[in-house]
């Protein structure tokens, strides 16, 4: 199964970046990090796959890759990019991948985390389910209320470490398969009926761009307004 994984990672990756070298250059800052930001999603992507066939069976969705939220009509960002979205019977998740290496704590509040880098450097960034609270907040707003709808940050980087005291929705890869066992275990003990998938899916398409060219011109503009958080001593 590992080696599964990692072929369909690497299948994944290879397509993106043989995209993106037909459209120019790669050797800019800003496109290792869309480079490095690729792979770990590659990574994600196929531990949530097999994940959720575990679980499910075929009885799921999961997104082929990132998606525009049309979560703030006529504002100066009206779309936010989700990095996958599962669609299962006990729930609808929002995920960000991360792909950063070092040791991540909790910052001085929920908002951010601190990464401390190999060489000691520390440094305040946004946390990943600040993130995603918008979109979560969105997709509960315009969905039935019986339907759970959570958000969580997954870190592939096999040189991450996580700090225990780290909510327990930001994980690692390898976590994914146990977590959403937990949740499903919790969905059931509630004796509820299932999530309709296919409804669900019909559902959030429905406020959602999937388009390359609406992506890309999304991240275009978020990299002209570039959101920082101040180096921590």
């Amino acid at each position: 199964m590992y080696w599964f994984l990692l072929a369909a990672a690497m299948f994944f990756y290879a397509v993106k970046r043989h995209k993106r070298r037909s459209n120019g250059p790669t050797g800019s800052p800003a496109s290792r990090s869309q480079q490095s930001g690729e792979e770990g999603e590659a990574v994600v992507h196929a531990e949530l796959r097999a994940a959720l066939e575990w679980l499910c069976g075929d009885n799921f969705y999961l997104h082929p890759g990132a998606l525009l939220l049309n979560h703030a009509p006529g504002s100066a960002f009206p779309t936010a990019e989700v990095d996958h979205l599962a669609i299962t019977p006990f729930g609808i998740f929002i995920v960000e991948t991360k792909n950063w290496a070092g040791r991540i704590e909790p910052g001085p509040d929920l908002d951010s985390v601190v990464r401390i880098g190999v060489d000691g450097h520390r440094e305040m960034r946004r946390s990943p389910i600040q993130q995603n609270r918008s979109k979560v907040a969105f997709l509960r707003s315009v969905l039935p209320g019986s339907w759970l709808v959570e958000g969580i940050a997954v870190f592939p980087n096999p040189h991450c470490d996580l700090s225990p005291a780290l909510p327990v929705n930001l994980m690692r890869a390898v976590d994914l398969r146990q977590w959403f066992r937990d949740r499903k275990s919790k969905h059931d003990a509630r004796n509820v009926l299932p999530l309709d998938v296919v409804h669900a899916r019909r559902a959030i398409l429905a406020v959602a761009e999937t388009g390359a060219e609406a992506i890309e011109m999304h991240r275009a503009k978020l990299r002209e307004n570039p959101k920082q958080l101040p180096c921590l001593p």
